[in-house]
């Protein structure tokens, strides 16, 4: 079991977003599936037998989904990277994961369920982290333009192109 475990709170979709997350993902799968019982459901006013929280990884990483009703939504606040090497690994995960969401600037978005992602591209660190500050100024302003982030267009800023 692994240390810390992202924990993620639905109204009632919990076991439709991880099976959504999982579809999204490779080398995902769906893990322990713990139901309302007698006390829990009357106490949570949650029908007696209907799913309280799914396990699932994403890439080796574990999380939880909660059933825990209408409380609490997400925000920005708290966001999942996908680190991709490659503009077709973008374009993917931008697609799947947005897909009856919300796209965001600078390669942030929300999925369907509100929980916000950030789509990026690992050559964006290398050229933000460049010695030549004129580098990466040029590489945050193509950024601050794009939605989903375009890798030719980063490594153009960066080459001052």
């Amino acid at each position: 079991m692994q240390k810390i475990t992202p924990f993620l709170w639905y109204d009632d979709q919990a076991e439709e977003a991880a099976n959504f997350y999982v579809s999204v993902f490779k080398n995902s799968k769906i893990g322990a599936i713990t139901r309302y019982e007698e006390e829990g459901a009357k106490a949570s006013g949650r029908p007696n037998g209907s799913v309280m929280t799914v396990a699932f990884q994403l890439e080796g990483q574990e999380f939880v989904a909660l059933n825990g009703g209408p409380h609490f939504k997400f925000t920005e606040a708290v966001s999942f990277v996908v680190n991709c090497e490659t503009q077709e690994e973008v374009d993917n995960f931008w697609r799947k994961l947005s897909a009856g969401g919300e796209e965001g600037q600078c390669g942030w978005l929300k999925d369907k369920y509100g929980l916000s992602w950030q789509v990026v591209p690992t050559v964006l660190p290398e050229v933000f982290q460049d010695k030549d500050p004129e580098k990466s100024k040029r590489v945050m302003k193509a950024m601050l333009q794009m939605k989903k982030l375009d890798i030719k267009t980063l490594k153009q800023a960066a080459e001052g192109q």
